[in-house]
């Protein structure tokens, strides 16, 4: 039986066939342009796909000049630019890459201000301090939420051991669908954090290496474990403030978005805004890595998990104290070391 996920893809085939046999004519200025981005991102397709994937990365195209006019006139505070993902239809693309599960609520500690915390400082960027790791790439597998979820502990291993560990996103994949992730079809970050603490661990990136793919079996081996956590700790629902706090005084913070826009897919710098963004109907998770102020106004600093060649090198920059922009403080968490 043909699952949902492949019918999905077969039905924006089809309809991509009748509008490439309804829209013959290409742009013949783009020719070079078009050779030039399927060699940089090797793009190989198979027989009329081609002719289908042109027609959306030239309606892409459109769209992004459009948009990156707009935003010299200073109409926007970001510009979109090309991308691995430009050959593909935003209804695709959320299908394919944005794998978060809301969840109204979980069994996590609540969030406390630290104690006599003071002034908090006016930019954070947790890169410089070595709790980063790479970008990664989640390529088509709705695995977001354990990005995130591995983006979070390997910054508070690192702030434990002072070893920055990069841990394995296939472990939680394979592993935790008996705490309520489903693998490539969707996940919550707070169920990953359950699944290690119960688990007694999570195994490295190198010992259990992503596939991009669900695994038959679970492959975790207790010799592998590169980080291990004690529970986690939930932030205050839409509170900005309380994940100001979290990100300044305890390091990067799991956070889930509104990404299901056709400007996030194509973003590729500035201070990220869209009018049509949910607080509270989230799709997706990323990891918040800092904030900051720079002239077009506040700003979290957010690395995503859709490879280096997409937006700031893999991170974004998403308006900060502007309504809980695309719902960035709704469901917020980092696990205990």
């Amino acid at each position: 039986m043909i699952c949902l996920f492949q019918m999905f893809r077969l039905v924006v085939v089809a309809a991509l066939c009748v509008a490439a046999l309804a829209t013959p004519v290409f742009r013949a200025e783009l020719d070079q342009e078009w050779a030039i981005y399927k060699d940089m991102f090797a793009k190989n397709y198979v027989a009329d796909e081609e002719r289908m994937r042109r027609l959306v990365w030239e309606d892409n195209i459109d769209y992004i000049e459009k948009h990156n006019r707009r935003a010299d006139r200073g109409e926007h505070k970001f510009w979109l630019g090309t991308n691995e993902y430009a050959d593909m239809t935003i209804d695709e693309f959320k299908v394919i890459m944005n794998g978060f599960i809301m969840q109204n609520g979980t069994k996590g500690d609540s969030y406390m201000s630290p104690s006599n915390i003071g002034d908090l400082p006016d930019k954070v960027d947790w890169r410089d301090k070595g709790y980063v790791t790479p970008v990664k790439n989640q390529g088509h597998c709705g695995s977001c939420w354990s990005f995130s979820a591995t983006g979070s502990l390997e910054g508070q291993h690192f702030k434990s051991t002072g070893k920055l560990v990069s841990l394995s996103e296939q472990n939680l994949i394979d592993c935790s669908k008996k705490e309520g992730n489903h693998g490539c079809k969707g996940g919550l970050m707070d169920f990953a954090f359950e699944y290690i603490q119960k688990n007694d661990g999570i195994d490295t990136e190198q010992s259990y290496p992503y596939t991009a793919k669900d695994g038959i079996e679970c492959r975790f081996k207790k010799a592998d474990v590169g980080a291990t956590d004690k529970g986690k700790v939930d932030l205050p629902r839409q509170s900005e403030k309380a994940l100001q706090e979290a990100v300044a005084t305890v390091g990067p913070i799991s956070v889930a978005m509104d990404a299901g826009h056709r400007s996030f897919q194509l973003y590729k710098r500035g201070i990220y805004t869209e009018p049509m963004c949910s607080s509270t109907k989230l799709d997706h998770g990323v990891l918040a890595v800092g904030y900051g102020s720079e002239g077009e106004g506040d700003y979290w600093l957010v690395k995503n998990s859709w490879g280096a060649t997409w937006g700031m090198e893999g991170f974004f920059m998403l308006a900060r104290n502007h309504r809980n922009e695309c719902g960035i403080a709704t469901q917020a968490s980092y696990p205990k070391v």
